[in-house]
C-alpha cells in the first residue's frame, strides 16, 4: 500500500506578522524633517557658510554610499535618505566655521568604514556620524574646537568676533557664565551648529516621539540621568540647579539623545534594554564632563553605549511564548551534548 505523502506549505506572510506602510524611507524623512528648526537656528546665528558644510557633508555621504555600493555590485540605496540623515547629522555635530572639506572626510569615514563595510544599513554597530565625527576630532582637534561666535554677540565685551568660549567650557575651566539661561534654550550661543538651541532640538524630538518614529524611554533616561547626577553633583560656580540646566541645555546632550542614541541599528530593542542604555549613556556623559579634559562628553558615552547594546537586549530578552525556562534549558543542554560529541567523534 503506497502511503500518500502530503506536501505542507508554509505560509510566513499569513498571521501573526506585522504590516505597516512605514518604511526606512518614510523614516528618515522624518528624522530630517525634525532637524530642519535645528539647521535653521545655524542658519540665522552663523550665515550662509553652516549651509555649505551642511551640503558637503550630505552630498559626499550620498556619494560614497553610492560608490560604495556600485563597486561591490549591490542594489542602489541611496533611496532610502539614510546616507542623507548622516551626513546632516555628521554636519550638525561640527563648528559653523569648519572649512567644507572637513566634512567630506568625516562622511568617508561614517559611510565606508562604519557603516558600508560592515553591510550597510541596519548592520554597522556604531552611530556612523558619531563615528565620523569622533575621526575628525582626533584627526582635526584645533579645528573642531574652534567655535565663532553667533551673530547677536559681534561686539560684545569680552567676546572674541571669530572664536568664543562655549558655556560647557566655561563651566569646566571656571570661567564666568556670560551666557543666561535663556540664550541657551533659543540658541544665542556659541557651540556645533546643531547644538545651540535647545528649543529647535526639543522641538524636533517631540516630533519624533508624537510620530512614533523614537521611543520617549531612551532621550528621558539619557537627559534624565544626566539632570539628576549634574544636580546631586554641582559645579562650575553657580547653584546646583542651575548647574544642571546647563549640562541639560548645552552641548551635544538634546542632539545626541533624541537623534543618535535612538538609532535602530545601534541601541537595544528590549523596553527595560532601552532605560539602561540610556541611563549608561548619561552615566558615562556626566563622568567624561567632570573628570575628563574636554568639556563634552556626548559623542563617546553613545559610541560606549553603542558597544554594550547587544550585551544590554541579550539581557532583557523576552523568552518565546508558551515556551518554559526549563525548555530553554533543555533545548541548550541538548546543545551542549550534541558539541561534546561532536568533539569525540572528531578525535
Amino acid at each position: 500500500m503506497n502511503e500518500k505523502k502530503e506536501r505542507i506549505i508554509l505560509d510566513v506572510a499569513y498571521q501573526p506578522q506585522v504590516r505597516t506602510n512605514i518604511d526606512t524611507r518614510r523614516l528618515m524623512l522624518s528624522v530630517i524633517l525634525a532637524l530642519l528648526p535645528s539647521v535653521g537656528v545655524a542658519v540665522w546665528q552663523f550665515g550662509l557658510h553652516t549651509l555649505v558644510v551642511i551640503a558637503a557633508s550630505v552630498l559626499s555621504a550620498v556619494f560614497f554610499e553610492w560608490a560604495m555600493r556600485k563597486l561591490r555590485k549591490q542594489s542602489n540605496t541611496i533611496g532610502d535618505l539614510s546616507a542623507v540623515v548622516t551626513g546632516l547629522l555628521l554636519a550638525l555635530t561640527l563648528s559653523p566655521s569648519i572649512p567644507w572639506w572637513v566634512p567630506v572626510i568625516g562622511s568617508f569615514f561614517a559611510i565606508v568604514v562604519v557603516k558600508q563595510l560592515y553591510g550597510g544599513i541596519g548592520k554597522n554597530f556604531l552611530n556612523p556620524a558619531l563615528a565620523g565625527r569622533a575621526f575628525l576630532l582626533a584627526s582635526y582637534a584645533v579645528l573642531m574646537a574652534r567655535f565663532p561666535a553667533p551673530a547677536h554677540l559681534a561686539g560684545v565685551e569680552g567676546v572674541d568676533a571669530f572664536t568664543a568660549a562655549t558655556p560647557l567650557n566655561l563651566l569646566k575651566n571656571g570661567g564666568e557664565m556670560i551666557f543666561p539661561l535663556k540664550s541657551m534654550f533659543l540658541g544665542l550661543i556659541p557651540g556645533a551648529m546643531g547644538e545651540i538651541s535647545a528649543l529647535a532640538l526639543l522641538l524636533g524630538g517631540l516630533y519624533l516621539i508624537l510620530r512614533k518614529v523614537i521611543s520617549w524611554r531612551i532621550p528621558v533616561s539619557f537627559i534624565g540621568t544626566v539632570a539628576l547626577l549634574t544636580l546631586i553633583f554641582g559645579g562650575g560656580g553657580v547653584s546646583r540647579v542651575d548647574f544642571m540646566l546647563y549640562n541639560v541645555l548645552g552641548g551635544g546632550l538634546l542632539l545626541g539623545a533624541f537623534f543618535m542614541a535612538t538609532d535602530y541599528a545601534t541601541s537595544p530593542v528590549t523596553l527595560k534594554g532601552q532605560l539602561l542604555y540610556g541611563a549608561g549613556c548619561g552615566a558615562i556623559t556626566v563622568l567624561i564632563r567632570y573628570f575628563g579634559s574636554n568639556a563634552e562628553g556626548v559623542s563617546y558615552a553613545i559610541l560606549l553605549m553603542n558597544l554594550c547594546a547587544w550585551a544590554i537586549d541579550k539581557g532583557f530578552h523576552r523568552h518565546q511564548f508558551g515556551v518554559s525556562k526549563e525548555d530553554i534549558q533543555a533545548e541548550k543542554d541538548a546543545k551542549k551534548k550534541a558539541k561534546q560529541a561532536a568533539k569525540e567523534a572528531a578525535k
